[in-house]
């Protein structure tokens, strides 16, 4: 998948390209396989101020804040230690990372959450941890538009 310029843009694609598959198995492969794509995270990251909250796996998240511009630009990495959960992880960084904090705190997860068709086909474990990682974007995006470059830290 190419850049794209906008998290609406990247979540049109992952949609599009959802449909393609016509069984939910597909689907699950495609996740598993976007997951194993992820950029490697630094073991020294991965420890209890970095795991996010809420999900049944670990996960462990950190975000940096750069500037772009004239604006503020986040960029995660995160890591888990179950398949789909790291698939999940992909998605999100498709959507979220490398954007302005002021359009990740206005994404509309849940939306595309929907579109996916996620509540339907994810245990609702796994949709909280997904909930909680977004929360966890959103609070390292609101982080860093009052200046600070945040490691992942707090609840999510």
């Amino acid at each position: 998948m190419a850049e794209l310029a906008s998290a609406r843009e990247a979540a049109d694609e992952l949609v599009e390209t959802f449909e393609l598959f016509d069984e939910w198995e597909d689907r699950y492969r495609f996740i598993i396989d976007l997951g194993r794509k992820l950029p490697p995270m630094e073991e020294g990251d991965k420890n209890e101020t970095t795991r996010v909250r809420g999900c049944q796996s670990n996960v462990w998240m950190v975000a940096h804040a750069r500037s772009e511009g004239n604006q503020r630009v986040i960029d995660f990495l995160a890591d888990s230690d179950a398949a789909i959960v790291k698939g999940l992880i992909a998605i999100l960084r498709r959507v979220y990372s490398g954007r302005p904090a002021d359009e990740i705190l206005a994404f509309d997860a849940e939306g595309l959450f929907e579109r996916l068709d996620f509540g339907q086909h994810l245990t609702m474990g796994r949709r909280n941890g997904l909930f909680g990682m977004v929360q966890r974007i959103k609070a390292l995006a609101g982080a860093s538009t009052v200046g600070a470059s945040a490691a992942a830290g707090g609840e999510g």
